[in-house]
C-alpha cells in the first residue's frame, strides 16, 4: 500500500515538476530577453540623447551653411564616450564629418550602410560590424535628420559587450523559488497523494459491501473524501437495515394465513409467500401450477382485465384501485384481491373464508351474551309482576313503585334491543346506509339536548367549537349513535362536575380527526383492549345500575369502522378519558 502511495505520489510529483519547469523555461527565457531589450535600449537612448546633441549644435552653429563641420571636434571633447564616434553623413550618402577619420572628405559612400538604410525608413538604425574605413567593430547607431543623418557609434570593445549582455542574477533568485515551490509541491503532492490512495482503498472496498474506516487528511479532498465515505457508510447501513426489513417482510408474510403475491408493472412476480402457492393450488384444483401462470388461470380472469381496464389511468397513492370478489371450489370459499399501486406494480391476496366453524362459534357466543343479558330485565319484570298478582292487599304506592321499576326494565330491555338492531344493521347490511352530509355541531347540539336533564343533575359541561364547515360525509343515525354514546358513556361513568370536550385535532384531504375527552375518573390500563368488545363491561354491577346495555362503545366502533374511520382509547394524562377518532369529510 506504500508503495501504491509513493508510485503515485512520484507521478504526480514528476508531472506538476515537468509542468513547472517548462513555465520556469518559458519565464526564463522572457525575461532573459526583457533584460538584453533593456540594455540595448539603453544604450540606443544615450546613443539617441548624442545624435540630438550634434544636430543641435550643427544647427546653432550653422553649420549646414558654412560647411564648416570640423567645428564639431569641439563638440566631441565634452561627450563622455573617449571612444565614441560622430559621424555626419548627407542625404546621398556622402560624408560631411567623422571624428575617426581626418579625410573623411575622402571616404566611401554610406548610404549603403545598413544603419543608415534602417534609419531612412525608421525612426533609427542600429548595426554592430566592422567599419570599411577603420577596419575595427564598432555599435553604430544613426537617426535622419532633416538635411542629413547624424551616426554615433561605440567601439565594440569588452565594455560595450558586457553592458549588453544581460544581468542574470535574477537566476538565482528564479532557482531559489524553485526549491521552495518544490518542497511545497511534494509537501502537496504527498498529501493529495495520500487522499487520492484513500479513495483507491475506499473505492477497491464497495464491492465487499462492508464499513470502511479511514481517517482521510485535513484537506479539501480529504474533507470530500470523508464525505463521501460517510454516505457511503450510511447507505450500507440502510441497505442492511432494509435487508434485515425485507427479511422481516418476508417472515411476516409467510406467517400469514393469507397468500400474498407482488408483481411488477410487467406482470412478472417478485415474491410470493407459500400459503399464495397454496391456496392458488386450492383454487384452481391443480397441484403443478406455479404462480409464473397465476394469470393465465381462468379462475383469475377478472384480474387480467382490471388490470388492463386500468392500465392507462393515472394512480395516486391516496386512491388505488382495488379489485375483490368471491371463488368458490368444492365447497369452499375464497376471497381473491387485487390492489394496483403508483408505478403499476400490484399485489394480489388470496384468503380461504370458509369459516362455518368459527361462524357458529360466534354465533352461540353472541345467543349466550344476548340471552344472559335479557335473563335480568325478563326476570325483573316477571317477579314485580308475581309479586303483585300473589299479593292482593299490596298498598297502592307499593304497586306504583313495582310498576315504575318494570317500566324501567323495560325500558332497559328496549335499548338492548334497538343496540342489538344497530350492531346487526351495520355488519349485515353496511352498504344499505346511504351517505349525506352531517354538520357535527349540529349532531352535538342535539345529543346534549337528548341529555339535558341527566346534564344538568350532574353539572356536566359540554365544550366545542366545531364550526359549521365541519361536516362529514356519512348515515347521520349512525354518527348520532357514536356522539350520542360517548356521551352517555361519559355521563355514567365519568362522575359529577366532569368536562366534556369535542374537537378536531387534525385533519387531511379525506378525513376529520376527532377528540372526545372527558376528566373524569377514567379506565383502568387491564380493561383498555376489551372496551369495545360487545356485552364487555369495566364495571358488571355499576353497569347495570346505571342503565347501560354493555353494547354502546361497540356501536361507536362499528360505526366509525363502517365509515372507514379509525378509532383508539386512552387514559389522559391530568385524569379522565379521551377517544380519537376519524370521520370522512363530506366532498363540496
Amino acid at each position: 500500500m506504500a508503495f501504491s502511495k509513493n508510485q503515485f505520489r512520484n507521478t504526480l510529483l514528476l508531472f506538476y515538476s515537468a509542468i513547472f519547469c517548462l513555465v520556469l523555461l518559458l519565464i526564463i527565457t522572457y525575461l532573459y530577453r526583457r533584460e538584453k531589450e533593456y540594455r540595448t535600449e539603453t544604450l540606443n537612448d544615450e546613443l539617441s540623447n548624442i545624435t540630438s546633441i550634434v544636430d543641435n549644435f550643427i544647427n546653432i552653429n550653422s553649420l549646414y551653411i558654412t560647411n564648416d563641420y570640423r567645428q564639431i571636434d569641439s563638440l566631441n571633447k565634452l561627450l563622455p564616450h573617449p571612444n565614441l564616434r560622430i559621424s555626419v553623413i548627407d542625404r546621398e550618402g556622402k560624408v560631411l564629418y567623422d571624428s575617426f577619420i581626418h579625410d573623411y572628405e575622402n571616404m566611401d559612400n554610406h548610404l549603403d550602410r545598413p544603419e543608415i538604410i534602417q534609419s531612412s525608413s525608421e525612426d533609427f538604425g542600429t548595426a554592430i560590424r566592422k567599419s570599411g574605413t577603420t577596419r575595427e567593430e564598432y555599435y553604430y547607431y544613426s537617426r535622419k535628420f532633416s538635411r542629413y543623418y547624424v551616426r554615433a557609434a561605440l567601439i565594440y570593445d569588452v565594455n560595450v559587450v558586457n553592458f549588453l549582455k544581460a544581468n542574470l542574477r535574477f537566476l538565482f533568485i528564479i532557482l531559489l523559488f524553485f526549491i521552495l515551490i518544490g518542497i511545497v509541491l511534494l509537501f502537496v503532492t504527498n498529501r493529495f497523494g495520500e487522499s487520492v490512495t484513500r479513495l483507491k482503498d475506499f473505492a477497491l472496498s464497495l464491492r465487499s459491501d462492508k464499513p470502511f474506516i479511514s481517517d482521510f487528511p485535513k484537506n479539501e479532498l480529504g474533507i470530500i473524501g470523508s464525505e463521501i465515505l460517510g454516505i457511503y457508510n450510511n447507505l450500507l447501513k440502510a441497505k442492511n437495515d432494509l435487508a434485515i426489513e425485507k427479511e422481516k417482510l418476508s417472515n411476516h408474510l409467510n406467517a400469514l394465513n393469507e397468500g400474498v403475491a407482488f408483481f411488477s408493472k410487467e406482470k412478472e412476480i417478485n415474491f410470493s409467500n407459500d400459503h399464495f402457492i397454496k391456496l392458488m393450488n386450492m383454487i384452481t384444483g391443480d397441484l403443478k401450477i406455479f404462480p409464473a401462470n397465476f394469470l393465465e388461470l381462468p379462475e383469475f380472469g377478472e384480474i387480467t382485465e382490471f388490470l388492463n381496464k386500468n392500465s392507462e389511468i393515472v394512480i395516486t397513492d391516496a386512491d388505488l384501485p382495488k379489485l375483490e370478489y368471491q371463488v368458490s371450489k368444492d365447497g369452499r370459499f375464497f376471497s381473491v384481491q387485487c390492489v394496483i399501486f403508483h408505478d403499476k406494480s400490484f399485489e394480489v391476496i388470496l384468503n380461504d373464508i370458509t369459516r362455518i366453524s368459527k361462524n357458529k362459534i360466534i354465533k352461540q357466543q353472541m345467543t349466550s351474551n344476548i340471552a344472559h343479558e335479557l335473563k335480568t330485565p325478563v326476570s325483573s319484570i316477571k317477579g314485580y309482576i308475581e309479586t303483585m298478582l300473589n299479593d292482593n292487599e299490596i298498598e297502592p304506592k307499593k304497586q306504583k313503585y313495582f310498576l315504575t321499576r318494570a317500566m324501567a326494565q323495560t325500558d332497559r330491555l328496549t335499548e338492548l334491543i334497538n343496540d342489538i338492531s344497530i350492531l346487526n344493521r351495520i355488519e349485515e347490511a353496511g352498504a344499505s346506509f346511504l351517505p349525506e352530509k352531517v354538520k357535527i355541531n349540529k349532531i352535538i347540539k342535539e345529543v346534549g339536548e337528548n341529555f339535558k336533564s341527566a346534564i344538568r343533575e350532574k353539572k356536566i359541561r359540554i365544550e366545542s367549537d366545531l364550526g359549521d364547515e365541519v361536516t362529514v360525509s356519512g348515515n347521520k343515525s349512525l354518527i348520532l349513535s357514536v356522539f350520542q354514546n360517548l356521551v352517555e358513556n361519559s355521563i355514567n361513568y365519568a362522575g359529577e362536575n366532569t368536562l366534556i370536550r369535542i374537537f378536531v385535532y387534525n385533519q387531511d384531504k379525506r378525513f376529520y380527526y376527532f377528540s372526545f375527552s372527558d376528566n373524569g375518573v377514567g379506565i383502568p390500563e387491564e380493561h383498555m383492549g376489551r372496551i369495545f368488545e360487545r356485552f364487555y363491561r369495566v364495571d358488571s354491577g355499576r353497569s347495570r345500575k346505571s342503565g347501560g346495555t354493555g353494547l354502546g362503545l361497540s356501536i361507536v366502533k362499528n360505526a366509525i369502522l363502517l365509515h372507514k374511520g379509525e378509532i383508539i382509547v386512552r387514559n389522559k394524562a391530568g385524569g379522565g378519558t379521551e377517544f380519537l377518532f376519524s370521520l370522512p369529510k363530506h366532498k363540496k
